[in-house]
């Protein structure tokens, strides 16, 4: 595998990202085939499905787009019946395209896979199985006392992971909230254990949640004429970051300069800086971290801020976040 992706890579990024998809997807293949047979042994009645052959996505390498319309079409068409008479296991993860090639679907794309399937079957529910209790106010490995939310609706789930909690990406729960299916985060530690139930529901309170992006990298732009930041800026800099998949995890602009905090890719942030260099003047430190209170309090803030260098903070009445060395 080493040998296969060192090969890929002295091509294009597109090229490199192309091969990792068809290489990373052996790993979820063999695994579902090991969990089949081993389902047949104990007397469980299974088909194995190539989730491929449903998930039919575009070639975007590594975080590939599904065609919502053909999917849907097939899997009502094809896995309805099968379901009747027993379970099916398939894949997380994998997508492909209308030509055969394999893609995958990005960062926690399996349970993605999971609401992919259950919009286009209209189930009762989502379950997915995580090393914690249920979702959690904070990750139990770097804050102590944290907090399990017994039920969080749709829109709060969305924000959490927009903003990197790392439990659920959002992408799994659009497709669930478009049909209002509710999702059941659960514990494999724990199997009986309550969890989290995330569906449409009304709360007056919660508990603030903390969330750490690790790695970042703050970038600063200003026009070499000292210009202010203007509009056609603006529209330069988010051109650059869409072209080579730069995602903002926060921006802050002011009269003369453009501040962005993303994840450090030193690639990608090369090219960045190369493209823009004529243009912009660029400053940029990495080895950040980017901290987020959802539904914050003045304790709260305290807490995450107390003893760093405070390098760009920003708040809006719900959230606040701020990126420290």
């Amino acid at each position: 595998m080493q040998q296969v992706l060192q090969s890929a890579k002295g091509q294009s990024a597109s090229d490199y990202d192309k091969g990792y998809d068809q290489v990373v997807s052996f790993g979820e293949l063999i695994s579902s085939v090991i969990v089949h047979y081993f389902l047949q042994e104990q007397g469980i009645a299974s088909t194995w499905v190539d989730s491929r052959k449903y998930i039919q996505t575009d070639n975007t390498w590594r975080e590939a787009r599904v065609d919502w319309p053909w999917t849907e079409r097939v899997i009502k068409r094809d896995l309805p019946g099968i379901l009747a008479q027993q379970i099916i296991v398939t894949q997380g993860f994998l997508g492909g395209t209308n030509n055969g090639l394999t893609t995958t679907l990005g960062r926690e794309g399996s349970d993605f896979s999971g609401a992919i399937f259950a919009y286009c079957l209209d189930a009762a529910g989502l379950y997915i199985w995580k090393d914690v209790a249920g979702l959690l106010n904070a990750d139990p490995k770097r804050f102590a006392n944290t907090v399990r939310y017994r039920e969080l609706d749709y829109q709060e789930t969305v924000e959490m992971a927009y903003y990197g909690a790392s439990v659920i990406h959002p992408k799994t729960i659009k497709p669930l909230a478009n049909k209002s299916i509710p999702l059941y985060v659960k514990s494999f530690l724990d199997p009986t254990a309550e969890g989290t139930k995330i569906c449409d529901c009304r709360f007056e309170k919660l508990a603030p949640a903390f969330i750490v992006k690790d790695d970042q990298c703050l970038v600063s732009f200003s026009a070499k004429d000292f210009t202010f930041i203007s509009e056609k800026n603006l529209g330069t800099i988010f051109n650059a970051l869409s072209e080579l998949r730069l995602k903002i995890n926060l921006m802050q602009n002011s009269a003369i300069s453009f501040s962005i905090c993303t994840d450090y890719n030193e690639e990608r942030l090369q090219k960045l800086l190369d493209t823009l260099k004529d243009q912009f003047t660029i400053h940029y430190n990495i080895g950040l971290q980017l901290f987020t209170v959802k539904n914050y309090d003045n304790d709260s803030i305290q807490e995450i801020t107390k003893g760093k260098e405070v390098l760009l903070e920003q708040r809006t009445r719900t959230t606040f976040q701020v990126v420290c060395r």
